[in-house]
């Protein structure tokens, strides 16, 4: 995995070509537009890396991960069969950080203090499941399969949060965002009927806005999706539900304010937002004498988020 200091501050892109991001390579490859194709005359034939002006891609995914011990490589190939959407090579993959970092909080045992100190939820037990996948069934999580038949027209590719974590107390789904925004659209506009009549019209329940408001016109649709369906779960399972949005600190700082104006909250259902930054400091200033503490602290100060008009830029705002 490269970091930023084995990465250049600054490089040369052409209309015909890129450099490679690796400090004392002279190699350069065509330069690719729009969709990023993994081609071998995209690849660095040194570092193996396929580039692009913004980014870069591994060719192995093991590469841009920091756990792949036996019991975390058999994780994560059963996490392939069943994840509906596969992005792990890529350097600025919001995939890669969140199994990086919640693999290690749960190896370490620290989900229920994570969950309590960053989040402020008392849990006595927990289980992490991976966008879909429930280490215990060792396939999709039935509850979500669920939920996907009660209200998406195409289960086999319905919601999938990125983690979510079912404990003794709380029901959490955990979207996480990197590169991306909460500002989304449905691609079929006929998908509202099933959304709103499912769960004997849950809808009217959790939202004060109707279904084109919320999900179309103020693009909130991936939000409202998970908030509709973990609040569904939750309420079969008889738990609160918190539906938790994890980005970076300098972005979506009014979510909580722009996205509970449409939702119904009280003391069992609840939309938070919290940062990455806010992952590090509860890492960085806990008493854990554990030696992978190291290992994240390092990965938060020297992950890049990739380059912007040909400058490297750092991925999370932490002041050395």
């Amino acid at each position: 995995m490269f970091d930023i200091e084995e990465l250049k501050d600054k490089i040369k892109i052409t209309d015909k070509s890129v450099e490679c991001p690796v400090k004392g390579c002279n190699e350069k490859v065509i330069r690719q537009r729009k969709v990023f194709k993994r081609e071998n005359r995209f690849k660095c034939p040194k570092h193996n890396i396929y580039i692009s002006p913004s980014t870069f891609e591994y060719s192995n995914e093991a590469e841009n991960l920091l756990w792949m011990d036996a019991d975390d490589k058999d994780l994560f190939d059963k996490i392939k069969l069943v994840k509906r959407e596969y992005r792990m090579a890529r350097d600025n993959s919001e995939d890669a950080i969140s199994l990086n970092v919640f693999r290690f909080l749960e190896k370490n045992n620290l989900v229920n203090d994570f969950i309590r100190e960053v989040i402020g939820v008392n849990v006595k037990k927990s289980e992490v499941i991976y966008w879909s996948y429930s280490q215990p069934q060792e396939n999709t999580w039935k509850m979500l399969t669920k939920g996907r038949e009660e209200f998406e027209m195409v289960p086999s590719k319905g919601s999938e949060p990125d983690i979510i974590i079912k404990t003794d107390n709380t029901l959490f789904f955990i979207e996480a965002k990197f590169t991306a925004t909460n500002k989304t659209i449905p691609r079929n506009k006929r998908v509202k009927d099933k959304y709103t009549m499912g769960g004997e019209k849950l809808w009217n329940k959790v939202f004060y806005s109707d279904f084109k408001t919320v999900a179309i016109l103020n693009k909130k649709y991936e939000l409202s999706r998970f908030w509709l369906i973990g609040s569904w779960i939750a309420k079969q399972l008889n738990l609160d539900f918190y539906l938790v949005n994890l980005v970076l600190s300098r972005r979506e700082k009014n979510i909580e304010e722009i996205f509970n104006r449409h939702i119904k909250i009280n003391k069992c259902r609840k939309f938070l937002r919290i940062t990455w930054e806010d992952i590090y400091h509860y890492i960085s200033n806990s008493n854990l004498t554990i030696k992978d503490k190291d290992v994240m602290i390092k990965y938060f100060k020297n992950k890049s988020i990739g380059y912007k008009n040909g400058r490297l830029q750092q991925a999370f705002s932490i002041i050395p």
